[in-house]
């Protein structure tokens, strides 16, 4: 059997960037395509019979030919020289985009189910298109880039059996190590076609010398860090609960093994998508490594009827070949720049004070008040009232869907509470829990079929509540026009939209049974859908997503809401590992972190206020106590806290991070850095958690900092240091007394 010519049909948009300038370049006599970031190239080749095959990935490189690569002179069954043996040619291609069934025994990155019940399928190259810029996707989260930041090529393929269209998307960011990449289905053959696999990227790496790094753990332990030399086989992360997950985040790093913050090389991985997912990295015969992610194919499948389509979502892809640290950086500027929108993009948040763990349900309009007049006087800028304020609901077991007043707390109702906050001249925000919806509700008694459930079998409570269907407009419309009622009502300028189950039973009363598989990804659709309704109608309005703490922690959630809380777990010893490990793909601007009382609510320690505060102050920061109650001495500490907040958090929110500790190896102490882009001023954080006896002062060597400039530390002007002298040789700190303690320095250029 012969391969099949394939067609070569070229559109470059090239308007204001002359050929040599555009992120991506084609090389036509070698059907090669490189895409070159920041310092970073990524190549891929049309090799025989129209297969787009894998090249390159790692650091910038300037050659036009890399063919050599694919050591196609050095496979005896290479189709175009030799026919005899075309399986064994596809099972060791590194294949763009691996398709199944026909002879590739790796994990595919797509599979259908056609109109024979067949799922064998093929992805040859047709034609392609580069431009400059970066389109959105139809209906999803993306990063996003004007015409001069990124360039972007999408490769038409098809299985030309089944009449599917498969378009690769690829943007290269000019001033960023990122590529991103997508994909997007459409049946342009005559009969129906289900999609039963989606995934968003497939890489393939030429060794498996690589560590896998992962972030997982649990409801107030997320986001902790793993890592794993890869072995033969395949080892994945995923999550099938309807949400990203506190379980595994969709985040995966491919690192040497010799890979720390600052030496080594790593590979990033992050899916935007707030669903379920899937992770994985193969070693394979040859001890080569096939990686993928995207849209979790178990129970999933997806209808395309002729002229239909299908968009997977996004994959972010960060090179590093500075260490961890400089991934991590890479991925900060990205969505600080390049995902995170709306008023507070590049603003500072307020300083809120949430009533959750002050009062939980036990509050009425007074308590509320006597918080907030308290507050103000210390400088705290806004009252969010959490949980039980609608409905008829003093606890978790009703009233979720009844987005009405609970006037038996709120006296006199919303807009009276909210106008008194505001005349002590702080903002207000509100808690809701929009996707969901209670046994013991007025919705549920009225519309039980809008709740998620498969037919003729019982539903499962968790927290005794139910899931709605957001598949269906009608009861997006419902929610929007009760959410809409409560923010047209009263001065409302934060939401806190919480999640606090996962999905089980999944079924929808309107979807027909040949649909009933794209509920998962109609879902969360769905939830985007309301969000983008809400963030655009009320653009003024701060929305932190929150799911049951830190579950949906991921860049998906982060296109609407510019900050998430980061977990439930508001305990400052057991944050550092949380931080710590969110930190490694996330930017902290996006981290909600607060000060709260001790005992911790959830682990019971007591640590120092101080602490607390320094803790939080990598995050957005805010109080979750009650304000009235807490010790003077804390209470007394509370506006220097916020003045020394308010001091560095342009530092925070805008500079590289550097972790300089790490509390998964040594858990007696950890410390870490934020450094001005023009490196003329630094913040280090340290804290101490567990104190030793006889022990000398500990040196440290600071990170970011420029080796020829000279600091000093705003305490002791007088001793000027070069950057060389700090990161090199280091600074003391000295034995402190006592568990669970803190010191922050401030470094300044001296001019």
């Amino acid at each position: 059997m012969k391969c099949e010519t394939f067609t070569v049909i070229i559109i470059v948009e090239n308007k204001d960037k002359g050929a040599t300038a555009m992120g991506i370049y084609y090389n036509e006599k070698a059907s090669l395509f490189r895409l070159d970031a920041k310092d970073t190239s990524y190549i891929l080749k049309i090799a025989s019979c129209g297969y787009p095959a894998h090249v390159y990935f790692g650091k910038r490189l300037p050659d036009e030919d890399l063919t050599y690569l694919l050591r196609l002179d050095e496979n005896p069954f290479t189709p175009e020289t030799n026919n005899r043996d075309k399986a064994c040619y596809h099972d060791t291609l590194p294949f763009e985009y691996p398709s199944f069934g026909t002879g590739d025994y790796r994990e595919p990155a797509f599979k259908i189910l056609d109109e024979n019940g067949c799922s064998t399928c093929s992805l040859t190259y047709v034609s392609h298109r580069i431009y400059g810029g970066k389109p959105k996707l139809e209906g999803l989260p993306a990063t996003f880039a004007e015409e001069n930041e990124a360039t972007t090529l999408e490769l038409y393929c098809e299985d030309k059996a089944s009449g599917l269209q498969i378009v690769l998307v690829y943007t290269a960011f000019e001033e960023l190590d990122v590529i991103t990449r997508s994909v997007r289905f459409e049946n342009k053959g005559e009969n129906a076609v289900y999609l039963t696999r989606a995934f968003s990227t497939c890489v393939e790496f030429d060794d498996c010398n690589y560590d896998m790094i992962t972030l997982n753990g649990s409801w107030a332990r997320e986001r902790h860090i793993e890592r794993a030399p890869l072995h033969h086989g395949k080892q994945l992360i995923d999550s099938m609960r309807g949400e990203s997950s506190h379980q595994n985040n969709p985040f995966v790093a491919l690192v040497s093994h010799n890979a720390t913050e600052q030496i080594g090389e790593a590979y990033g991985f992050n899916f935007v998508y707030s669903g379920n997912f899937f992770a994985q990295a193969e070693v394979t015969q040859h001890k080569k490594a096939r990686f993928l992610m995207g849209i979790n194919s178990l129970d999933f499948s997806w209808l395309l009827e002729k002229g239909e389509s299908f968009v997977a979502p996004e994959v972010v892809m960060v090179y590093s070949d500075e260490g961890i640290g400089k991934m991590s950086r890479t991925f900060h500027d990205l969505y600080r720049q390049h995902l995170i929108r709306g008023q507070y993009k590049d603003k500072r948040r307020p300083i809120l004070i949430n009533n959750w763990e002050a009062t939980y349900f036990n509050f009425n309009t007074q308590k509320l008040i006597d918080i907030a007049k308290e507050a103000s006087k210390l400088g705290i800028e806004m009252l969010v009232m959490d949980d039980g304020w609608f409905g008829h609901r003093d606890s978790d077991n009703s009233s979720l869907g009844d987005w009405f007043v609970y006037e038996k707390k709120l006296e006199g109702g919303l807009k009276n509470l909210v106008d008194e906050v505001n005349k002590l001249g702080m903002k207000f925000g509100i808690w809701f829990e929009p996707e969901m919806i209670s046994p013991d509700s007025e919705l549920f008694k009225a519309h039980p079929e809008w709740a998620i459930q498969v037919k003729g079998r019982e539903l499962t409570l968790c927290r005794e509540q139910y899931v709605l269907d957001y598949s269906r407009e009608d009861v997006r419309d419902y929610v929007h026009s009760m959410m809409k009622d409560i923010l047209d009502n009263a001065n409302i300028e934060y939401i806190k939209w919480d999640m606090n189950r996962q999905l089980t039973e999944v079924g929808s009363q309107t979807l027909p049974k040949n649909r009933q598989r794209e509920l998962w990804h109609r879902y969360v659709l769905g939830v985007y859908d309301l969000m983008e309704r809400i963030t655009s109608e009320y653009p003024h309005i701060l929305l932190e997503n929150c799911s049951g703490g830190g579950a949906r922690f991921d860049p998906g959630m982060l296109y609407y809401s510019p900050q998430i809380w980061c977990s439930d777990d508001t305990d400052a010893i057991e944050r550092l590992k949380i931080q710590h490990g969110t930190s490694i793909c996330y930017p902290c601007s996006a981290m909600g972190a607060h000060v709260s009382d001790c005992p911790n609510h959830t682990v019971g320690r007591s640590t120092p206020f101080s602490t607390r505060g320094h803790v939080a102050m990598v995050g957005t920061f805010g109080y979750e106590l009650d304000v009235t109650k807490i010790p003077q001495a804390d209470r007394d500490a509370i506006p220097g806290q916020i003045a020394e907040f308010n001091k560095y958090n342009t530092l925070v929110r805008t500079g590289d991070h550097y972790r300089i500790g790490n509390v998964f190896e040594d858990n007696t102490w950890d410390a870490w850095m934020f450094v001005s882009k023009d490196k003329s001023e630094a913040l280090f954080e340290f804290i101490q958690v567990l104190g030793r006896p006889n022990e000398r002062s500990r040196r440290i060597k600071l990170c970011g900092l420029c080796p020829e400039k000279y600091y000093y530390e705003e305490s002791n002007p007088e001793l000027k240091l070069s950057g060389a002298a700090l990161m090199n040789a280091g600074i003391n700190i000295g034995n402190i007394w006592g568990d669970y303690q803190s010191r922050i320095l401030h470094f300044i250029e001296a001019k």
